[in-house]
């Protein structure tokens, strides 16, 4: 009988780092994608708020803190991230589960936004993307989430399928930015 182990999408691929940057991997635990039923969004907002404690992010933001946020994720969708949604949040909207279907990591040091900067079509200067704001965009050629969850700290997704990809691009974007920078 053949036996299957589970692995993380970034599994042997990451941690990466380069001058002051480091890439690693940042799997939650639960992901989970909330999108309000017709008329239901204030309540949903409330809902998830009683809960979790967060409200439901407006377009662009995130809402929550480390460990359970909640990130706009397209018009009229949010996903969860970290915590099993409470089974009240149905009355509200469809909930569906994506803890399988993203590969998510997380970027840090001085220089983060400029790697990024390399690779998606967005300002991700301090002054235009602050922490708690979010965007579904192009990374190189790949579909994805970025959010900023301090000044030089990022959460990037991507679909689970370009987790190679994304540390293959990420790795030569860290690293022109610390040979920039004389690391």
């Amino acid at each position: 009988m053949i036996e299957l182990t589970a692995r993380t999408p970034f599994d042997g691929l990451l941690p990466i780092e380069a001058g002051a940057l480091r890439l690693s991997e940042a799997a939650p635990a639960r992901m989970t994608s909330l999108a309000p039923y017709r008329g239901r969004d204030k309540a949903l907002s409330e809902a998830l708020k009683a809960a979790h404690g967060m409200a439901f992010p407006a377009p662009n933001r995130a809402t929550g803190r480390e460990g359970a946020r909640a990130v706009w994720f397209g018009q009229r969708m949010a996903l969860l991230i970290g915590p099993e949604p409470d089974a009240g949040l149905t009355e509200f909207a469809a909930l569906t589960d994506q803890s399988d279907a993203w590969a998510v990591a997380r970027l840090e040091g001085e220089g983060a936004a400029e790697a990024l900067a390399r690779l998606a079509p967005l300002d991700l200067r301090e002054g235009a993307f602050k922490r708690g704001h979010t965007a579904r965009t192009e990374l190189g050629h790949m579909h994805a989430s970025l959010t900023r969850i301090s000044g030089e700290s990022w959460r990037i997704m991507v679909f689970r399928a370009f987790a190679r990809t994304l540390a293959h691009e990420m790795r030569e974007a860290m690293q022109s930015v610390a040979a920039r920078a004389g690391v």
